[in-house]
């Protein structure tokens, strides 16, 4: 009797395949010939997944996303009940940053993905939405702000945008070796406590 594949266990195989040839050889190297080469499976296989190479990206990318997921709701949880929001707050960015080799692998990884979104955006229709829910959590952490200036509708979004593309610059700089860890955690700290004095 054969064995039942399981399709969305096949298709992780295929994208951590994927990730493997973009993190060698640059998210230009991938196609699908060379993801099923790295996979140890047909080209034929892969195309049974991913019937284009845009489909097979944007699966690649929603992996890496709920690695870096997996990643802040591990360093929440280890807080315990009711965390301080500042706590919460800094845990939850510290772990969004690349600070070891894993976060920095995939963070390699999701750079090159978010790149290639900027040539090919409707292959990552999740991002926009993803990226509003984070914003909107981050400005309910944060203290409340002084009103908002004229003609802005909310400065605690604003804040918590502006925070949250820090933390997507220093990670860039993390990556790129312009920062250590510790630069880049300094940073964040700075700005919190200008947050949250």
């Amino acid at each position: 009797m054969p064995r039942k594949v399981d399709p969305r266990q096949r298709r992780t195989l295929i994208a951590d395949a994927l990730m493997r040839v973009a993190a060698d050889r640059g998210l230009e190297a991938v196609s699908l010939r060379h993801v099923a080469a790295e996979a140890g499976v047909s080209a034929g296989m892969v195309q049974h997944y991913f019937t284009t190479k845009d489909e097979m990206m944007a699966f690649a990318l929603s992996v890496v996303r709920d690695r870096g997921q997996a990643r802040v709701e591990a360093a929440v949880a280890a807080l315990g009940a009711d965390p301080q929001p500042r706590l919460l707050l800094r845990t939850l960015l510290a772990a969004l940053l690349p600070l070891d080799d894993a976060a920095r692998e995939d963070g390699r990884v999701a750079l090159a993905f978010l790149s290639w979104t900027a040539l090919h955006p409707a292959a990552a229709p999740g991002l926009r939405p993803d990226t509003a829910r984070l914003v909107e959590f981050i400005a309910g952490l944060l203290p409340r702000p002084p009103a908002p200036p004229a003609g802005r509708a909310e400065a605690a979004s604003d804040a918590a945008a502006g925070l949250l593309a820090l933390v997507e610059g220093l990670g860039v700089y993390l990556l790129g070796g312009q920062y250590t860890p510790a630069q880049a955690t300094a940073a964040l700290d700075h700005q919190l406590d200008l947050l949250f004095a």
